[in-house]
């Protein structure tokens, strides 16, 4: 193919991936389109079966270099209307990483080049779901690709490695006793419990010198009137820190606090830890292996240093499951704005030509033993 064709074919693949997202679990007819995609380019595959996904793989030889893009968009509202959306760049990820196919199918290799197409990292159990499923056996190296808000990279920009934070969500649940307005004393009243919990938050003190964040994500208490004092909420948490270490120690604290909260108000206090989203490990040789890329590929003034970010990715459960496996996401700058999973996010798809290129390049690299 020509370069002007395999660009027009990125762009058409991007508009068919944009215009038809599809939810964590739920995606399908992603699924059966880049099946499709991979007869029609008469490349290997493999679909995951019980659940949504696929690998393909091209090369041959023992040594396995891999790539994952994740293909599931989130549920948000949109203009009114609540629908599935391609507002984190899932579908850019699935086109950069579709395009690197496309240039690599035909060229020679020293090694397999193992496409993972990944389900579900929205709700951050897809990785472990597509590992148990064989995705990175006998991979050495992993790679992952991400566009990135402006804020973080304008267009032109790639980063040879994403240093995300680590993420835990919590929810629990307030069980006391409903009174009336003009009677307190009679009743348990769960929005002071739920300041008690709001007020442990802030008062939980980290090293400032590692980014961190702790917050009240939702709270719902209703006696079903005005002068009803509410004896039962719920609410949640979102807990994200820099590195998993500190990640746990906030973990530890959050449990003693609500302990301590349960005790004082004499109250049914439960809670759970979940969706746990481990931080990066970034291998130094997968991260020199995409620097060398992006500067072979673009040239020097294209490649920035590794971005750290509070935001979390489940691409990072694939070297908790394997810790051997050397890996590195590449950030890519596309001038993405408002920012990541706003309903009307837009980038500079000009991005995915130059990514798909870079990507290419890595992946034909040979790694040094």
């Amino acid at each position: 193919m020509t370069e002007l064709t395999v660009e027009q074919q990125i762009y058409d693949w991007f508009r068919h991936f944009h215009e038809h997202p599809e939810v964590s679990w739920k995606e399908y007819e992603t699924t059966k389109t880049l099946a499709s995609i991979m007869e029609e380019l008469q490349v290997e595959y493999r679909l995951f079966g019980d659940i949504p996904g696929l690998v393909a793989e091209i090369g041959t030889g023992d040594e396995i270099i891999a790539v994952r893009a994740d293909i599931d968009a989130l549920w948000q509202e949109v203009d009114g209307v609540w629908r599935a959306n391609h507002s984190c760049g899932h579908d850019a990820n699935i086109t950069m990483v579709l395009g690197a196919l496309l240039r690599l199918r035909n060229e020679p290799l020293t090694h397999r080049v193992r496409f993972i197409f990944q389900p579900a990292e929205e709700l951050g159990n897809g990785a472990v779901a597509a590992y148990e499923h064989g995705a990175v056996d006998g991979v050495s190296h992993l790679f992952g690709v991400h566009l990135r808000p402006i804020e973080e990279l304008p267009l032109g920009k790639i980063a040879p490695a994403i240093h995300h934070g680590a993420a835990y969500f919590l929810e629990g649940s307030i069980k006391g006793i409903d009174a009336h307005g003009a009677r307190p004393h009679q009743g348990k009243n769960a929005l002071d419990v739920v300041m008690a919990v709001h007020q442990m938050l802030n008062s939980l003190h980290f090293s400032p010198f590692e980014p961190h964040s702790v917050k009240l994500t939702k709270v719902v208490a209703d006696g079903g009137s005005t002068n009803i004092i509410p004896g039962s909420a719920t609410f949640a948490m979102d807990l994200r820190a820099q590195s998993n270490a500190l990640l746990d120690d906030m973990k530890t604290a959050i449990h003693k606090g609500l302990q301590a909260i349960q005790q004082q108000f004499d109250i049914d206090l439960e809670w759970r830890f979940y969706d746990y989203t481990p931080g990066a490990e970034v291998s130094g040789e997968a991260a020199q292996m995409a620097k060398e890329a992006i500067v072979e590929t673009l040239g020097e003034e294209f490649c920035t240093e590794a971005i750290h970010t509070p935001g979390a990715d489940d691409f990072h459960f694939y070297t908790v499951k394997k810790p051997e496996l050397k890996a590195a996401m590449l950030g890519v700058g596309a001038d993405l704005a408002p920012g990541l999973h706003h309903p009307h996010m837009t980038f500079d798809q000009q991005a995915l030509v130059d990514a798909s290129k870079v990507l290419a390049t890595l992946l034909k690299k040979t790694p040094r033993k």
